[in-house]
């Protein structure tokens, strides 16, 4: 999310909401400090892979969405590290 209007306070209330859908539909339980670096890393994340695909979502609904997405990428990839560690 390069420049779309999103500050800091911003990325960080709509990067908790994210982080907490993502982890109400992955069904997992991380904490409110997690919700919230999950939100904005998987925004991060999820947007370089949307652009990848020539897909920009812009604004807060777009840094939602992409949150969101991105962090139930990191769910599911952080569950597939440590079930391959145990």
């Amino acid at each position: 999310m390069d420049d779309q209007g999103v500050g800091w306070i911003a990325a960080i209330i709509i990067g908790g909401i994210a982080g907490w859908l993502a982890e109400q539909f992955m069904h997992s339980n991380m904490g409110m400090i997690m919700n919230i670096v999950l939100g904005i890393i998987g925004a991060a994340v999820a947007s370089f892979l949307f652009g990848l695909l020539g897909i920009n979502l812009g604004g807060w609904l777009g840094y939602l969405i992409a949150g969101f997405i991105g962090a139930c990428i990191l769910i599911f990839a952080a569950r597939m590290f440590s079930t391959r560690t145990t």
